[in-house]
């Protein structure tokens, strides 16, 4: 069995303020991009979980999304048979692309049908947030509005599809120091919304992330990066989430491999497209085989 786990992108990001639970409210827009890793499931009699990935950066224990989402399911619904579960990443972890929650999603749908549990898309939603805010977006895909800690969806109507540049800065940077640093003054809860206004408009240049500024702070480079892409006409660039990757959103395919030339002697950049919520949903079914 083998499910492909998409990356995310976020046209921007809102932060309204500090929660009693230590995180913050946000308003986010998600945007499924093609990007994405390959996972494969094999039954094991035994009962054990077996984890494997070929990128040695990550810990592929334990401690992984893959691993408490299996761990989370098995335990919940008495399963007393194994898996042995196999990574092939292509989304760089610590970027912002939402790659260790979309694995962690896909697990969930994968052995959800495996070990024949029977859970709807809001169960499978419900189990999601346990592990990670922006979990519960990987199974509904599109494009999404996020509230809350990010995990109050709204689906929303597609926007045209674009061809979408991803740069990959060196740095790994974890949300948790991020939304630690961010100010207390930069909060937005009293400012006039500026995702809330896209939806009047469909104006995609004026959407911001308010996470940016942080991480520039201490990674210049970022912002570099972000003004070479805009200065190449990209209808939004964006550092996603909370970095370090950035985005720039191009309507036409030329201009995009322009500039993926341009960059890709200094940077580690690759060119995907943005996907429907219909056709990510065709692209993340179960496939049984390997």
């Amino acid at each position: 069995m083998r499910v492909k786990s998409f990356a995310k992108i976020n046209l921007g990001i809102e932060v309204l303020g500090k929660r009693d639970d230590g995180y913050h409210d946000i308003i986010t827009l998600f945007q499924s991009v093609g990007l994405c890793d390959l996972l494969q499931f094999f039954p094991l009699s035994r009962d054990e979980i077996v984890l494997k990935g070929n990128d040695d950066s990550l810990r592929w224990d334990e401690s992984n999304l893959i691993h408490k989402a299996a761990v989370l399911l098995k335990d919940r619904h008495s399963v007393k048979t194994g898996v042995q579960i196999h990574v092939k990443k292509r989304i760089p972890a610590g970027k912002g692309l939402g790659g260790g929650s979309s694995n962690a999603a896909m697990t969930l749908l994968a052995l959800n049908e495996m070990w024949k549990i029977g859970l709807g898309k809001e169960d499978l939603e419900d189990y999601g947030v346990q592990l990670g805010a922006d979990v519960p977006f990987f199974f509904e895909g599109g494009l999404c509005l996020g509230l809350g800690k990010g995990d109050i969806l709204f689906p929303e109507e597609d926007l045209k599809s674009f061809f979408c540049l991803l740069i990959f800065p060196p740095a790994a940077i974890s949300t948790e120091s991020v939304y630690k640093e961010f100010p207390a003054s930069l909060t937005s809860r009293d400012k006039d919304s500026k995702i809330n206004r896209f939806f009047d408009n469909h104006e995609l240049g004026f959407l911001e992330n308010d996470l940016e500024e942080t991480v520039f702070r201490t990674h210049p480079q970022i912002k570099t990066i972000k003004s070479l892409i805009q200065k190449q006409g990209s209808e939004l660039t964006l550092m996603s989430g909370s970095g370090s990757a950035v985005f720039g959103l191009f309507p036409g395919r030329k201009k995009a491999m322009n500039v993926l030339k341009m960059l890709a002697n200094e940077y580690n950049a690759v060119l995907t497209t943005t996907l429907s919520r219909a056709e990510y949903l065709k692209r993340t079914s179960v496939q049984t085989g390997v």
